[in-house]
């Protein structure tokens, strides 16, 4: 008896319309995205008719409120399109590597590692050196634990499994060294430390906008050609070998990319919690798991994430200005005890 595989031609109007239904969500994402960023720059203590805006955009020097569009809101804005991106990105990746729907920069220590040494910074160093080093001391932080986590987990070479475990042992022992850190510092070290972990995006300068974004434009690009290996990796560690797939050196460089931008986004805005979870999720929804296309979709949708979060916390509960953070873990927190619930009955 012969079992023959129907395969698709060239020409198959399925792929076709796949493509053409990425390309439009896609196209929709981006859309939303510009016209939240806009409603974003109208909005605030003092809110603006968005004709204003684009006045003050384009013509700064003929404008009354070229401070507050320029310099206030819109590095605020770009920051959180930035690191909304990068979150969504480095989870998705992790996803990928590990082969679990709960895996994200959280679980594996990432963003442990980079509140430690933040926080460790401003309980012994904030004094004695300039407030600007706080992102280098919490992308340091990140990369260690990333790198203390791989050491752990080997074992003639890493599993998914291992990586997970060991990464859940050390962030709880980062967050246990991390809140002694907060208890034992002066009080205004403390409560900068606390905002700190929450997730903020307040007083955003364009100098951090250009300190997050060499990490984008290294990572992403990185990692999408990386591509194929993920998806043949999804697959199991030896279908990948079988096609050729060199699974340990593509594992390291996705993790190398997905710590690059989790800890850079954790060390500009703080300990941003869940949206590497949700952001992948979603995009897997709208434009189903192929890697090359989850990463531009979760990119967009964790954009979108962060700015909403940053808006809320601007608006919301004026004249104050809440963390973003907050309001992602609002959302974050049930999503994932969804999650927890339904991979108790199907699987991913």
């Amino acid at each position: 008896m012969t079992l023959s595989i129907p395969l698709k031609q060239p020409g198959d109007g399925t792929v076709d319309a796949h493509q053409s239904r990425y390309l439009g969500i896609t196209a929709l994402l981006v859309l939303v995205l510009l016209a939240s960023m806009g409603l974003s720059l109208s909005l605030g203590s003092f809110p603006t008719p968005f004709s204003h805006v684009l006045n003050a955009l384009a013509t700064p020097r003929d404008s009354d409120i070229a401070f507050i569009v320029w310099e206030l809101r819109l590095p605020r804005i770009v920051l959180a399109v930035m690191v909304g991106a990068a979150l969504a990105v480095a989870g998705a990746i992790l996803q990928g590597i590990v082969r679990n729907p709960l895996a994200s920069p959280d679980v594996i220590g990432i963003t442990s590692g980079a509140a430690m040494a933040a926080v460790t910074f401003l309980a012994l160093f904030s004094t004695s050196l300039s407030i600007h080093w706080l992102p280098v001391s919490a992308l340091t932080g990140a990369l260690l634990s990333a790198m203390l986590v791989f050491f752990l987990a080997w074992k003639r070479g890493i599993t998914p499994s291992r990586l997970v475990l060991v990464g859940i042992g050390l962030s709880a022992a980062m967050g246990a060294v991390t809140t002694l850190l907060i208890v034992v510092s002066d009080d205004a070290a403390a409560m900068y430390a606390y905002v700190w972990l929450t997730g903020s995006l307040y007083a955003a300068q364009w100098q951090d906008v250009l300190g997050m974004l060499p990490w984008l434009l290294a990572a992403v690009p990185l990692c999408l050609t990386y591509a194929r290996h993920m998806d043949a990796m999804a697959l199991g560690d030896h279908v990948a070998q079988g096609l050729g797939v060199h699974v340990l050196r593509s594992r390291l460089v996705l993790m190398a990319c997905s710590v690059a931008l989790a800890g850079a986004a954790v060390a500009f805005a703080g300990g941003l919690s869940f949206v590497g979870l949700i952001a992948p999720h979603i995009a897997a929804r709208l434009v189903g798991r192929g890697f090359a296309r989850l990463v531009p979709a979760s990119a967009l949708i964790g954009a979108l994430i962060v700015l909403y979060a940053d808006l809320l916390g601007r608006v919301a509960f004026l004249p104050k200005d809440l963390p973003a953070g907050i309001f992602v873990s609002g959302v974050g927190a049930p999503f994932f005890v969804y999650l927890l619930h339904r991979t108790r009955y199907r699987s991913y």
